[in-house]
């Protein structure tokens, strides 16, 4: 039986499941270890090092994590590149394979807010993972179509960018909206705890933009 194109197996995974022929447990093979769905999480936003994973990823063992990209290298999944001087390292980054499992946490991001109970005041939770898990996962390609917009997210001291549509983006710094608030926000806009309006009202959230790229972003990115 031929594969498509593209979409090769490997003989690293071992056969699981009791050797059923079936998509699901092969593609449970590949993505259903711990912690590989995780690396695919913090890589969607954009190349790392291996140290920036180790620290966005506790309490993954280096040894553990070493492992782990190993064998998403020899699925397709992710690659290294070396970047040139004066940087002069080695970063990970996801192949358009990798990318095509972004839909699944996608999924697992839909079906695990609902889940979650109210985080502990004392929890650290970093702004990136906040901002990917909240607002990345829900990004709504067909929203999107024919807008090509960037937002500015200020949050707790750090600045991430997200973008609408691929393609040519504006200039460095120049950004259609800028949003800033606490990281904690967008959890809470999302589970629903509060709306966007109720932020802006209360001063939880400061918008610098056109009302028609604020509504932009709510509609590309499912913010209700």
């Amino acid at each position: 039986m031929s594969r498509p194109a593209g979409h090769r197996g490997s003989a690293v995974a071992a056969p699981r499941y009791g050797g059923q022929y079936c998509p699901i447990a092969r593609a449970l093979g590949v993505l259903g270890d711990r912690w590989t769905l995780l690396v695919v999480r913090e890589l969607m936003a954009g190349e790392k090092r291996f140290t920036d994973l180790h620290r966005s990823l506790p309490p993954i063992s280096p040894a553990v994590l070493t492992q782990r990209l190993r064998e998403m290298a020899a699925e397709g999944l992710v690659e290294t590149r070396d970047l040139p001087e004066p940087a002069a390292r080695t970063v990970y980054t996801l192949t358009e394979r990798g990318r095509e499992a972004v839909p699944v946490l996608r999924a697992l991001a839909r079906f695990g807010m609902p889940l979650l109970d109210d985080p502990p005041d004392d929890l650290a939770m970093r702004p990136a993972g906040i901002i990917n898990i909240a607002l990345r996962l829900y990004y709504d390609a067909a929203a999107a179509a024919g807008v090509d917009e960037r937002y500015l997210l200020r949050a707790d001291g750090e600045e991430h960018i997200l973008v609408s549509a691929r393609g040519p983006a504006a200039p460095a710094g120049e950004c259609d909206l800028v949003l800033e608030s606490a990281a904690r926000l967008w959890l809470e806009l999302r589970r629903g705890a509060l709306t966007l309006e109720q932020a802006l009202e209360q001063g939880l959230l400061q918008a610098d933009g056109s009302p028609a790229a604020l509504a932009n972003f709510r509609r590309v990115f499912q913010v209700s």
